[in-house]
């Protein structure tokens, strides 16, 4: 009778016990999405650019001018590009594909524009404002060209892979392998 009894209220724990699931380790993983654009590198560079029209015979004069600027550069990953496909779990082993790193924005704050020399003989006029503008699009191009030439790119991998490494090891995880790009597709050849 006992045993009945033990049977009779074991059975409907373990039943609730079974139909509660733990969450789905790949739903937590994909939880990373909702960070969006996931910055993790910010770099200052000043960049200088000259003009200058002298050059030309038919102008009477020098005009030249200097200007420096300071740009924000934020690179990281765009969280919301990883799908289920880009996660690999196998017990407490994840591989994770992440998209690959990229500048999330370049400002040049016009508080730090700054004209640091200009020279405009009598004969000549001032450099306007779409001049000015011209040249600060030189300068924000240049910057976005440099920015492989500064290793912003292999820093944001870094500090990015740091950040989602701690993440997945919160989660459980004790091996974490993580790629840049796309996963690798797997051809299967049946015999």
């Amino acid at each position: 009778m006992m045993k009945f009894f033990y049977s009779a209220i074991a059975f409907p724990i373990l039943a609730i016990i079974s139909c509660h699931k733990a969450p789905d380790q790949r739903q937590e993983v994909l939880a990373l999405r909702q960070m969006g654009n996931l910055a993790t590198t910010e770099y200052v560079v000043t960049k200088i650019v000259k003009a200058s029209d002298d050059q030309t015979w038919y102008k009477l004069g020098d005009r030249k001018i200097l200007i420096s600027c300071q740009a924000n550069i934020k690179a990281g990953v765009d969280l919301t590009r990883l799908t289920e496909n880009d996660v690999v779990i196998e017990g407490k082993n994840i591989t994770i594909y992440l998209p690959p790193p990229q500048m999330l924005s370049l400002s040049i704050p016009p508080e730090k524009i700054k004209v640091e020399y200009k020279e405009v003989s009598i004969l000549r006029d001032d450099f306007n404002n779409a001049e000015r503008d011209a040249l600060l699009t030189q300068a924000e191009n240049q910057i976005r060209n440099s920015v492989k030439e500064l290793g912003v790119m292999e820093t944001t991998e870094k500090n990015t892979t740091l950040f989602v490494t701690n993440f997945l090891k919160k989660l459980g995880f004790e091996s974490v392998n993580i790629s840049y790009g796309k996963r690798p597709e797997i051809n299967i050849q049946h015999d």
